[in-house]
């Protein structure tokens, strides 16, 4: 079953097309990887399917994309669309509150007030994003005291409390060390359970080790997509195979 299909997406920031034609179908409860060089579009489409692209000026889209069988670029809330769709960046950005009040601000904002109601959410995203042993202790510290494997965790927790469905990964791993890289990869193989995960990573090595599918984009295409395991095997197109074997990118 999709959770999101693309269909002939275009993008254009002014005259300079980042996105062309692409259509790719995202199946509920699997991580999908989107790999790639620099620049050739895998995070400006991540942004599209929350739009985190509105914000960009001179933006523009055509095509659709559906979560469920909405079109999330026709008449639906777009504070419902995030809450519907989390994203985690590359950089771990906490709020400079709280432990506590980082897990709660989502939660709050969507009207809940009660403690017992937000301590509960607190604890269940802390846990959902395997930390709460670590933090359980120091809720009312700085998020900014902790480490930046932490913070990330903590990032995950934050967009988990407000019960998304979809869960955009932009390089979550990126900027941490391999030990906590092996923590959030283990995390996003265990959340794939309840969430629909995107993930966009630099490392071909990781989109081996946890995602289901693959989209290989090139200079604004998606080249292929398939099975995350037949892709690296046995991929269809000649670029593909380049850029696997490390000829180009």
């Amino acid at each position: 079953m999709d959770k999101i299909t693309v269909d002939n997406l275009d993008l254009y920031y002014g005259s300079f097309q980042a996105l062309k034609s692409i259509d790719l179908h995202i199946p509920a409860n699997e991580i999908t990887a989107l790999i790639g060089p620099s620049g050739c579009g895998k995070s400006t489409l991540l942004k599209s399917l929350n739009r985190m692209n509105d914000l960009v000026e001179d933006c523009r889209i055509t095509g659709s994309v559906r979560l469920d069988q909405d079109d999330i670029y026709g008449k639906m809330d777009v504070s419902l669309l995030r809450k519907r769709v989390g994203m985690v960046f590359q950089k771990p950005n906490p709020f400079p509150m709280s432990i506590y009040d980082n897990i709660a601000f989502g939660p709050r904002t969507h009207g809940i007030r009660s403690k017992v109601k937000l301590d509960d959410i607190v604890e269940r995203s802390l846990r959902g994003a395997a930390i709460w042993e670590e933090v359980k202790d120091r809720l009312k510290k700085s998020a900014l005291e902790m480490s930046g494997g932490q913070q990330q965790r903590l990032c995950i927790a934050r967009a988990l409390a407000v019960e998304p469905e979809v869960l955009l990964m932009d390089e979550p791993t990126s900027a941490l060390d391999p030990i906590s890289t092996a923590k959030v990869e283990e995390l996003a193989m265990e959340l794939k359970t309840q969430y629909t995960i995107v993930i966009v990573t630099h490392n071909m090595q990781q989109a081996v080790r946890i995602s289901d599918k693959t989209a290989f984009f090139l200079l604004g295409e998606m080249v292929e997509c398939g099975d995350t395991e037949q892709l690296f095997s046995m991929p269809k197109d000649k670029r593909t195979e380049d850029y696997i074997t490390g000829r180009f990118g």
